[in-house]
Formats: C-alpha cells, structure tokens, sequence
C-alpha cells in the first residue's frame, strides 16, 4: 500500500487497477537508451513480471543516456546488469532477463508468455522480426525509436489496430539508415521517447486513456513540438505475415536486406590519380587527413552532395572508424553510384599510414 500509494489513490487506478499491473507480463527487446528508462518505470510502477532480452554488453559511449548503468557496470551484460538494477528499486516483482540474441528461432517462444512487447531497438532488421511474431501470436507491441533529436512511439498489433508493417511496409536495406552509436543522439531523447512508451504500457494494463494505436507521435527535442501522424491498418500487410508463420522460423536465412559493403584497407589502395577520397564524417570531426585530396561529404547529408562524386574516379569512402563508411558505401548504391570502396580503417590509421608511404606523393 506505501509503495503504490501514489497510484492507489488515483481513482482511474485504485487498488482494482494496482492489482492488474501485479498480474501484468511485458517484454523489453533492447536494454539501451529506450529500454533503460522503460524498465525503470514499469519496475517502479509495479508491473509484476517484466522481462528483459539483450545480448549487448554496456560500454562507457552507452552512460551518456543509458542512465540505468554505472561504471561499476562496464563489460556487464546489459539485461544482466538492468535486472540486477531493477531489483534493488523493487524487489517485490519478478525480473526475468535473457542475455542473448533475439532471432527468428527463439522470438516465439520468448513472446508466448508475455502480455505486452516493448521494442526498444536500433536496427529494422530487429524490428520487423518483433513486429511479425507480435502479429503471429497477437501481442500488442509498444514500438520507439530515436534519430538525433528527434523521437516517434506508437502502438502496434493492439485491439485489431496496425502493425509495423502497415506505417512501414518494406524493409530498408542492412545499413541504409545510421543508429545513434554513427550518427549520435542527444542524451535525454531516449529518456523522454521511453517514458513515453512506458505510459503506453500502462494505460493498456490499466485500460485507461487513449492508447497510440493507429497514430504515430512524432517528438522534435530542439522545438519541443510534437505531431501525430494517422496509421491505417493494412490487410494485405498484415496477411503477408500472417501467411508465413510456418516459414517464421527460418526467415534469418532470407536476404532481405541489401548486399554487404566492398572493403578494402588503405595500404591496398592503387596510388593514382583515378581514386576519389570521400570523408563520410561531420565537417567538424578531428583529426582531418592530410597529404591527400579529399572530398568531405558528410554522411548525413549524402543526398544534397552527390555532385560532389566524380563519376569516372573509384570511390574510397572513410570514416572515424569504417562504421559510417559501410553505410554510405549502401546509400550511394540507392543513388546508382557505383564503384565504390569502404575504408576500413579510420582517420587516424589513414594518417598514419599515408605519412610513412609515398601515399602522399602524388
């Protein structure tokens, strides 16, 4: 009664209400930057079993906006660590976490025996593999996702409502679109877009409210504006799905998702005049390659710079560390730009290396 006195006295909750959050099961997919803060709330708000999926291990980047970890936390898996922080701020629920890899072979069997799905995640390749078992086996799944300073939640699969696939039909291809660890996001998005989600979560338990099923929040954290954008359910989206469950099990062996970057390092390169040295990185990233010609055309702004590309030069794209230079490597496909290199080394290799060769003697 202490605990939840807060919410108890909400007469839309009540001890009826408080008690459905008891006997509620919810999955959180990702442990990150979105299911840092949902975890904290649904915990604190007493949802009675909450279980936890990530493979990842937290890493310093991750404490700019994954406020659950400490440094104490480092190298720790991240639903190991979440739940061993979870219980200390309520020990009267159960945790179950899966330090492991959601893939189409266990996402069934993990989904069964929860109520409600979170995706907390950063890629699409994951998205679409919650989104489909959640159409499978009818769980309505609380979706989030955050690019830089801006955020969008919604409610998918819920009350014979959309799904992902009706706002998103199609996959992008692997890699299309940067996640926040190669194109950085402002550390209290995550915070404000899981709250969010959490919110969701309990007006669903609850049965209160107007649940984000057939809309599309759209947060922008530098305005502090928000829109909402109409979703309408998709039949034959749906029934694609749906048509496939006895297939579900070996989608991972389907390529969907684009064909994988050509890379090669920099002491392979041809030292000639017919190679285009293309930095991927934002302008004011240091250090900048020196002693070569270079074409600076940052990753997030590909699409107004493609004039910049010499058509008859092969492309050696670069980055800080070979991440963002695989993605542009794919987003150049997309404009029929071909004959292109990813770099696998980063800026400061480059430099290094160009200035003990004749690299530079050109």
């Amino acid at each position: 009664m202490s605990r939840y006195s807060r919410h108890i006295v909400l007469s839309e909750i009540g001890q009826v209400g408080q008690n459905k959050l008891a006997k509620a099961k919810v999955l959180v997919v990702g442990a990150g930057g979105l299911g840092c803060p949902v975890l904290q709330y649904l915990a604190a708000a007493g949802v009675g079993t909450i279980g936890i999926i990530d493979f990842d291990t937290v890493d310093i980047s991750n404490l700019q906006r994954q406020v659950l970890y400490g440094t104490t936390s480092l190298g720790v898996n991240k639903a190991m660590a979440a739940k061993q922080r979870l219980q200390d701020l309520n020990d009267e629920i159960t945790i179950n976490a899966y330090p492991q890899k959601l893939t189409y072979k266990n996402a069934l069997n993990l989904f069964s025996t929860y109520d409600i799905i979170i995706d907390g995640t950063d890629n699409f390749e994951t998205r679409y593999l919650v989104n489909d078992a959640c159409v499978i086996l009818n769980k309505p799944l609380v979706f989030g996702g955050i690019y830089k300073f801006e955020g969008q939640v919604s409610v998918f699969n819920y009350k014979n409502g959309p799904s992902y696939r009706c706002l998103f039909p199609k996959a992008p291809k692997k890699g299309a679109y940067p996640n926040c660890s190669e194109i950085g996001v402002l550390g209290v998005l995550p915070g404000i877009i899981g709250s969010i989600q959490a919110n969701e979560v309990l007006k669903i338990i609850l049965n209160i409210g107007n649940v984000l099923s057939g809309i599309l929040l759209c947060y922008n954290a530098l305005t502090s504006k928000t829109v909402t954008l109409k979703i309408n359910r998709n039949e034959a989206n749906i029934e694609s799905v749906l048509n496939n469950v006895a297939d579900f099990e070996n989608e991972s062996s389907k390529s969907n998702f684009g064909v994988e970057p050509v890379e090669i390092s920099i002491k392979d390169l041809i030292d000639d005049e017919n190679i285009q040295y293309i930095d991927v990185r934002e302008l004011n990233e240091k250090p900048r390659v020196k002693r070569l010609e270079v074409t600076n055309i940052p990753l997030s702004d590909i699409k107004n710079n493609l004039d910049k590309i010499e058509d008859s030069k092969i492309k050696a794209l670069f980055c800080q560390s070979g991440i963002r230079s695989k993605i542009a490597f794919k987003l150049l496909l997309d404009y029929n730009i071909t004959n292109c290199f990813s770099i696998t080394e980063g800026a400061v290799e480059i430099n290094n290396y160009i200035q003990k060769t004749s690299l530079n003697e050109r």
